[in-house]
């Protein structure tokens, strides 16, 4: 494959400008560079923790011992992660009308932070939790996690993170306005996803023949040769700072 060009930034920014109703399609690549790990490949946190933490069965046989480990990786670890330059661009892009929304499948929140206020979250948030006896939502900073498992202070029942575990499936609502997005979608900017997390990495697949999809990813992924028409082959960050300098840019020599 040959390399990125500056013509390839120069389409992307031009087909950004010109789009009606884009969406960005973010992945874990997108918060790496704010300090968040993958959770598969070598340095992925499945390389140090063990999956079953996060399988709704176990968690509902062993809330203390999954919670333990939840709350190192979620809560001790994340709570001062700080949002990049490719968070700030796509609240950016929301802002000058340029961008619809972001489904992400991260649930950092980060998104939010920079700005961007049209988010589905497709696997939910870390940022809230549920109770699963009476259905009552907490922020999570109204709760002290020293004490494990969090109960519900309105009926004692056992909290649980407000992301998707294995086995449970993928809120309605952020599935179908997630698939209606993408439906009528003119413009994919798919962002720091390999594609290999089902259901999510199917979304793709189902924009508009006519829709042009532009992928930034440090590595090819299942999209870039099957769907991608312009593949800027970097980091996120970077990528969004070249791509941020050619549109915004452009609109101060207007």
């Amino acid at each position: 494959m040959k390399g990125t060009t500056t013509n390839d930034y120069e389409k992307a920014a031009g087909i950004i400008q010109s789009s009606k109703s884009a969406v960005a399609f973010t992945g874990a690549g997108i918060s790496v560079e704010s300090g968040i790990p993958t959770f598969r490949g070598p340095s992925g946190l499945w390389s140090r923790y063990d999956p079953k933490i996060l399988d709704i069965d176990y968690f509902m046989r062993h809330p203390e011992s999954s919670w333990r480990t939840i709350r190192e990786i979620f809560y001790d670890f994340m709570q001062n992660i700080e949002l990049n330059a490719a968070h700030r661009f796509l609240a950016k892009l929301e802002t000058r009308h340029l961008l619809r929304g972001v489904i992400t499948q991260n649930i950092d929140s980060l998104h939010q932070k920079a700005g961007s206020r049209n988010v589905i979250e497709f696997h939910g948030t870390a940022g809230r939790l549920t109770c699963l006896g009476c259905g009552k939502h907490y922020d999570i900073s109204e709760l002290s996690l020293k004490k494990l498992p969090p109960k519900c202070e309105a009926c004692g029942g056992l909290l649980k993170p407000d992301f998707v575990f294995f086995k449970e499936p993928i809120p309605k609502e952020a599935f179908e306005e997630s698939s209606r997005l993408c439906l009528e979608a003119d413009l994919l900017l798919i962002i720091g996803t390999t594609g290999e997390i089902m259901p999510a990495s199917q979304l793709p697949y189902s924009v508009p023949e006519t829709c042009r999809i532009i992928e930034i990813n440090i590595e090819p992924s299942n999209y870039t040769h099957a769907l991608t028409d312009i593949f800027l082959q970097e980091k996120a960050t970077v990528a969004a700072e070249k791509l941020d300098n050619l549109i915004f840019g452009r609109e101060v020599e207007k």
